[in-house]
């Protein structure tokens, strides 16, 4: 007797969660959602430093540039650099003509604050505390 057609597989290798959620149509938002991403981070050195970290691009709609900022004194500010902002756009292949600046009412979530949590050195007492949990171990 014969075995089920069933059981039987082509030999190929699995797909990357990512490719393969990226090859399906519903990998869109994921796709703008990157895209967005790199577009901010290609027009943040174009800002005032201080600012830089004050601030998000959030979307691209249409013509305008949609950015998120933290407070009132963040938004005043980044309309002072609109004009910058629209050139270096414009430079990087945007068809944009407007600044569209929205204060957010949590922090926003930057990468630049990403890395500063990563870097930021361990404390004495966490480095002896998990000094002490090897030494346990150690004695098992």
């Amino acid at each position: 007797m014969s075995e089920p057609k069933s059981s039987v597989r082509s030999p190929s290798a699995p797909k990357q969660a990512l490719e393969a959620v990226m090859a399906d149509k519903a990998g869109n938002p994921l796709r703008r959602a990157l895209w967005l991403d790199a577009l901010d981070r290609q027009l943040r050195p174009h800002l005032p430093s201080a600012l830089a970290g004050r601030c998000r691009l959030a979307n691209v709609d249409g013509e305008h540039l949609v950015f998120l900022v933290e407070s009132p004194v963040w938004h005043a500010r980044l309309r002072l650099a609109e004009h910058g902002l629209l050139d270096a756009a414009r430079s990087i292949g945007l068809k944009v003509t407007k600044v569209t600046i929205k204060t957010a009412s949590a922090p926003l979530h930057s990468p630049a604050q990403d890395e500063q949590r990563r870097t930021k050195a361990v404390s004495a007492a966490t480095h002896k505390g998990l000094r002490d949990a090897l030494a346990c171990l150690e004695d098992v």
